[in-house]
C-alpha cells in the first residue's frame, strides 16, 4: 500500500469543500444555488486594466520568461501606492516583493522563515493559508482564539510564557477573513511593541485594505514607527480592483524578510506574465474612481443583506469592511452547529454559506456570507432563508429521521 505523502496528512479534510460537493450536486440537478460561499469578486475588471493587457500582450517579447519578483514598473507601482494610502515610504527595490497574489506570497513568506518545528502565532477563526501555510512549511500553529483584536492580542504574552520553543511569527489580519474586524493604527502599535519585546516577526495580512465602509479606511502596519524593523504586509489587487484571478499580490516592508522571499521565489517561479504585471501597474497608477465604485456596490449588498435577512428573521452583523458577513447561527440551528446549519441551508434553501468551523474550532457558532450575488439575488435568498427559519422545526426532524434510519 502507498503511504500518504508527508505535508498531505499533516492538512486535515477541507471541511468547506463538504458544502461545495453538496453545491456541486445540487447544481448537477439543475437547481438554482445564490452562492454566497467563496469570495470570488462578480464584477468585470476595469476596462483601462484590461486594455492595457491586451495592448502588451500584443508585443512579441510580451511572452518571454518575467522576473520572479516582479518587473520594476510594477513595484514602483507598490510602493507609490503605500505612499498615496498610507504615508509609507517603501524602497521598490528592496521592500517590495510582487506575488502571484496575497496567497502564493503569504505561503511562500511561511516557507522563507520557519524551520521544523517553529512556533506559530495565528488567530482562530481566521483565513485558512494564515495558519497551513506554515503548517505546510513544517511549523507549529498556536492557535489564540480571535473573538475580537483586543482578545488575540492579550493572548499573545500568555502564549510567549507557555509555547516551547518560543514563538518566532506572529500573524495578524485586519480588516479579517472571516470575521470583518478592523483595527486602528494604536491597535499596530502594541503589535509592533509587543513583537519587539519578546523577538518576534510580524506578518500582517491586509487583502481588504480598499474595502471598507462608513469612511473608515483601514490603517496599515507599517504607518507605526519602527514597524519595518520586525514586519512586512500581505497585501492583493484581487478585491481591490475586481482581478481575482490575475494573481497579483505583494509583500512590502522589512528587507530582510522581503530578500527572504526572493529567493524562496527564486527557485519557485519566474513571476506573473508580464502584460499582467503591466497592467496591474496601470491599476496602481492610474485613475482610482472604479475602486470607489466597487466599493460602493459591496456597501450596497450590505446593506441589503443586512435588512432583507432581518426581515427574514436572521439578524447579521453589519460589516465595517470586506467582501464577508460574520453572521451568527440561527438560534433555530444554534445546537445544529455551523457545519450542518450550512449543509441544510444549501439542501432546503437554495442558499450557500461557508461553515465558520472552516476557519477554525472558535468560528463555530457562525458562518461567513459573501457579498458576491447582486441585491436581487440577495433579496430571493431572504425569501428563502425566510421559509427556511419557519419550517427549521420540521427540517430538523427529517434530517434526524434521516441519521436514524441509516
Amino acid at each position: 500500500m502507498t503511504p500518504e505523502f508527508h505535508r498531505i496528512k499533516r492538512l486535515p479534510p477541507y471541511v468547506l469543500e463538504e458544502v461545495n460537493r453538496i453545491k456541486a450536486r445540487l447544481r448537477g440537478q439543475g437547481i438554482d444555488i445564490i452562492d454566497f460561499g467563496m469570495g470570488n469578486p462578480d464584477m468585470p475588471t476595469p476596462k483601462h486594466i484590461v486594455d492595457k493587457l491586451i495592448e502588451t500582450a500584443k508585443d512579441p517579447k510580451a511572452g518571454r520568461y518575467s522576473a520572479s519578483k516582479g518587473i520594476v514598473g510594477l513595484r514602483r507601482a507598490m510602493a507609490g501606492y503605500y505612499q498615496r494610502r498610507f504615508g509609507v515610504t517603501l524602497n521598490p527595490d528592496s521592500e517590495v516583493i510582487a506575488t502571484l497574489g496575497s496567497k502564493e506570497g503569504f505561503a511562500n513568506l511561511a516557507q522563507a522563515l520557519t524551520a521544523p518545528g517553529d512556533v506559530i502565532l495565528c488567530p482562530n477563526p481566521a483565513y485558512p493559508i494564515h495558519a497551513y501555510g506554515f503548517i505546510m512549511a513544517g511549523g507549529v500553529i498556536r492557535h489564540l482564539p480571535a473573538e475580537s483584536p483586543e482578545a488575540y492580542l492579550s493572548g499573545v504574552s500568555a502564549a510567549m510564557r507557555h509555547s516551547s520553543p518560543a514563538p518566532s511569527v506572529l500573524i495578524v489580519s485586519y480588516p479579517s477573513n472571516p470575521t470583518a474586524q478592523c483595527v486602528d493604527v494604536d491597535f499596530y502599535k502594541d503589535v509592533v511593541a509587543l513583537a519587539k519585546k519578546h523577538d518576534l516577526l510580524v506578518i500582517s495580512d491586509i487583502a481588504y485594505s480598499e474595502i471598507y465602509f462608513d469612511d473608515n479606511p483601514p490603517p496599515s502596519i507599517l504607518q507605526v514607527e519602527g514597524a519595518k524593523d520586525i514586519a512586512v504586509e500581505v497585501n492583493s489587487l484581487s478585491k481591490t480592483y475586481a482581478m481575482a484571478g490575475w494573481r497579483v499580490g505583494m509583500v512590502v516592508g522589512n528587507d530582510r524578510i522581503c530578500a527572504a522571499l526572493a529567493r524562496v521565489k527564486s527557485y519557485l517561479d519566474y513571476g506573473a506574465y508580464t502584460p499582467i504585471q503591466v497592467a496591474a501597474a496601470t491599476a496602481l497608477n492610474g485613475p482610482q474612481d472604479c475602486v470607489d465604485e466597487i466599493r460602493a456596490i459591496y456597501k450596497s449588498r450590505r446593506d441589503t443583506l443586512v435588512e432583507s435577512m432581518k426581515r427574514a428573521g436572521w439578524d447579521i452583523p453589519a460589516p465595517p469592511a470586506s467582501m464577508f458577513a460574520w453572521a451568527p447561527v440561527p438560534e433555530q440551528f444554534k445546537e445544529a452547529g455551523s457545519l450542518l446549519f450550512s449543509k441544510l441551508l444549501i439542501e432546503e434553501a437554495g442558499v450557500a454559506v461557508a461553515p465558520g468551523v472552516g476557519f477554525g474550532e472558535y468560528g463555530e457558532g457562525f458562518v461567513r456570507v459573501g457579498l458576491v450575488e447582486n441585491e436581487h439575488r440577495i433579496r430571493q435568498a431572504a425569501r428563502n432563508v425566510k421559509k427556511f427559519l419557519a419550517n427549521a422545526d420540521d427540517i430538523l426532524s427529517r434530517h434526524h429521521n434521516t441519521l436514524a434510519a441509516q
